[in-house]
């Protein structure tokens, strides 16, 4: 397992990080301690989850289990001093979180509480704000994305409460190190700009989506992330399942997160087909299994401080774990290029 640093903080994570986000509702607490143990055993040190954590689906009753989950693996382990743990705040949208107001001094204090007590731990190593309240492009919204009817100082003013806020958490010990999800280009920069103005903590990382059907932070997110040290905390790295192949031909296997969110948060639609058939076959060609073979190209990418990986069974935990061992060669590269350019985004 290779490490890498949080931004510029002095934190350094697994390449692969276990997401959560299954915990509670397709697996249970049993599952979840198995997981865990499992990828500490091959070294995974990087723990990602949520307050809003079980996803799939989403519900006002089991919210919070993911954390309550992880705690008691803490409590029975005595392992927290061994993990980097992070956790996030909703934004705005929720209404059974507090009311749906999203992240401020108020509701960001109020979550850190709440997750502190579910993970049994009095700090948590990264805090993350889950979705910006101003709006956004991800969660497939970029088809009604416009941002020229955002207020620019609201967006500013909530984001220096933001940020102030976390600051004092952090001199507080609650928090070691702050980071965003689901954020654009001009966000992620505007907190880096107030932090170096008003000497706040700084963005050590982004949690975006990135995958072989949808390669976004290719592009001005990779010159940012670049030159700012800012690492991309990579989910969905198999497009939620649809990259291992399980979903083509409109198959939905029982049990699978397509049986439960019929679409996928829309990234299950026929313009994605041929281009997974075509990722499908490079795997079949090479002998490679094909999500370990997608995981592998995220952790090529010169930008990834680390892929979050879900799984509901040990033996795709085993698989997606295994894929940090997996180098991919410049032929299946220069494939893989090939795909992308037919297909330059498909989700």
């Amino acid at each position: 397992m290779k490490y890498n640093s949080l931004g510029r903080t002095e934190i350094s994570v697994s390449e692969i990080c276990l997401g959560t986000m299954t915990w509670g509702s397709q697996n249970s607490e049993i599952d979840a301690h198995a997981q865990m143990d499992y990828a500490v055993e091959k070294g995974v040190n990087f723990f990602d989850t949520a307050e809003i954590y079980p996803t799939t689906p989403v519900s006002a009753e089991t919210q919070g289990w993911t954390e309550d989950y992880i705690g008691s693996w803490f409590k029975k382990t005595g392992k927290r001093g061994d993990i980097v743990l992070a956790t996030k705040v909703a934004g705005r949208g929720r209404d059974y979180l507090r009311g749906g107001e999203g992240a401020d001094a108020k509701n960001i204090r109020l979550a850190l509480e709440a997750s502190l007590t579910r993970l049994k731990t009095d700090y948590v190593d990264l805090y993350q704000v889950h979705w910006p309240n101003r709006g956004h492009f991800h969660f497939r919204q970029n088809w009604s994305y416009n941002p020229f009817k955002q207020d620019r100082e609201a967006a500013a003013a909530n984001m220096l409460d933001i940020l102030e806020t976390l600051g004092a958490l952090v001199k507080e010990g609650k928090i070691r190190a702050i980071g965003l999800s689901n954020e654009t280009t001009w966000g992620i920069q505007k907190y880096l700009t107030l932090s170096e103005q008003k000497g706040l903590p700084r963005v050590a990382s982004v949690q975006n989506e990135y995958n072989l059907l949808y390669r976004h932070f290719d592009l001005d997110l990779a010159e940012l992330s670049h030159y700012e040290d800012v690492g991309l905390l990579a989910y969905s790295p198999l497009a939620g399942g649809i990259l291992t192949g399980k979903y083509v031909d409109g198959i939905r296997p029982k049990g699978s997160r397509a049986s439960i969110n019929h679409d996928i948060g829309g990234r299950l639609q026929p313009l994605q087909e041929p281009a997974t058939k075509a990722y499908l076959q490079i795997a079949a060609t090479y002998g490679l299994d094909p999500a370990a073979m997608a995981l592998a190209f995220c952790l090529s990418r010169p930008f990834m401080a680390s892929a979050i990986i879900g799984a509901t069974s040990m033996e795709q935990l085993k698989i997606d774990i295994g894929a940090a061992d997996l180098a991919l060669s410049s032929d299946v590269l220069a494939e893989i290029a090939k795909v992308h350019r037919q297909y330059p985004l498909t989700l």
